[in-house]
C-alpha cells in the first residue's frame, strides 16, 4: 500500500502496544511517517514488534495507569525524538460479570485498566500535546455504547472513556488539541480469541465457528481485522481530521445499526 506519510516527523505514544489493535496500530503509524513509543506492561511483546520497525520505535514498559511509569514513556519520547504529538489510548481489558457478581478489587481493576490508564496517559502528555497542537485517538468499544451480558465493569468503563474524550475535546480544543474515540466491535486479537474460545467451548464448535457465530447478523458478517482498526486511528490523528474533535466513530462491521428486534425475521443459513 502507498501510505501518504500524513504523519511525517511527528511522534506518538501508543499504550497497549504490544499486541492487537495497538501493535497494529503502531506498525500503521510508522508506515504513515511518524516514530512510536511502544508502552505496555510486558516487554517481551514490545519488543517484538519494535523488532519490526527499527529506528523508528522505541520500547518504554509500564502500567499506564501508573503516573511515574507514564512520565517515563513520555520523557523517553521527549529524549528520544525531541518532541510527542500523538496518543493512542488503547490499553485495556478486564471487567467481567455482572454487578452482583463483580467484587471490589475486580471492580476497581476494571477502571484502572481502561480508565485511570486513558485518563493518566493523556493527563501527562497534555502539556506536549498542547504545545504541539497534537491529536489523541482514545480507544473505546462497541460496549462503550451498548451494554453486552455478564461484562458490567467492562461495559462502564468504556463508556465512562467517551465522557472523558469529550471532556478531553471540550476543554483543550482551543489549544488545538483533538480528542477522539474509537468504538471497535468485534476485533480478532488474542484477547477475542479468548472469548471466542469460552463460547466455543459452550457450544462445542471452533473457534473461526464462534467468530461466526457473534457477527452472524452483522451487515458484514465477519470480525474485523486489526489493521483495518489502525487505518482508522491513523485517520483520527492526521489532519485529514482535522475537523473532528469529540466523536465518537463506530469501526463494528455495522453491529450498531441492526435494529435488535428484528433479527428473528433474518433468513441465517
Amino acid at each position: 500500500m502507498d501510505m501518504t506519510k500524513r504523519l511525517a516527523g511527528q511522534v506518538a505514544l501508543v499504550t497497549g502496544g504490544g499486541t492487537g489493535i495497538g501493535a497494529a496500530t503502531a506498525r500503521r503509524l510508522v508506515a504513515e511517517g511518524a516514530a512510536v513509543v511502544l508502552a505496555g506492561r510486558r516487554r517481551e511483546p514490545l519488543e517484538a514488534v519494535a523488532a519490526e520497525l527499527g529506528d523508528a520505535a522505541l520500547v518504554v514498559a509500564g502500567d499506564a495507569a501508573d503516573t511515574a511509569d507514564v512520565e517515563r514513556m513520555v520523557d523517553a519520547a521527549v529524549a528520544r525524538y525531541d518532541r510527542l504529538d500523538l496518543v493512542v489510548a488503547n490499553a485495556g481489558g478486564h471487567g467481567l460479570g455482572t454487578v452482583a457478581e463483580i467484587g471490589d478489587q475486580d471492580w476497581e481493576l476494571g477502571m484502572r485498566t481502561n480508565v485511570t490508564t486513558a485518563f493518566v496517559t493523556v493527563r501527562t502528555a497534555l502539556p506536549h500535546l498542547r504545545a504541539q497542537g497534537g491529536s489523541v485517538v482514545v480507544v473505546s468499544s462497541l460496549a462503550g455504547l451498548f451494554a453486552g451480558p455478564a461484562v458490567a465493569g467492562y461495559v462502564t468503563a468504556k463508556h465512562a472513556l467517551i465522557g472523558l474524550t469529550r471532556s478531553l475535546a471540550r476543554d483543550y480544543g482551543r489549544d488545538g488539541v483533538r480528542v477522539n474515540a474509537l468504538c471497535p466491535g468485534w476485533v480478532r486479537t488474542a484477547m477475542a480469541d479468548e472469548q471466542m474460545d469460552v463460547l466455543a467451548a459452550q457450544r462445542g464448535i471452533d473457534r473461526e465457528a464462534a467468530y461466526r457465530l457473534v457477527t452472524r447478523d452483522t451487515p458484514l458478517g465477519r470480525p474485523v481485522e486489526p489493521a483495518e482498526i489502525a487505518t482508522i486511528v491513523a485517520f483520527l490523528l492526521s489532519a485529514d481530521a482535522a475537523a473532528m474533535t469529540g466523536s465518537v466513530v463506530v469501526a463494528d462491521a455495522g453491529a450498531a445499526a441492526v435494529d435488535l428486534p428484528t433479527i428473528a425475521f433474518a433468513p441465517h443459513d
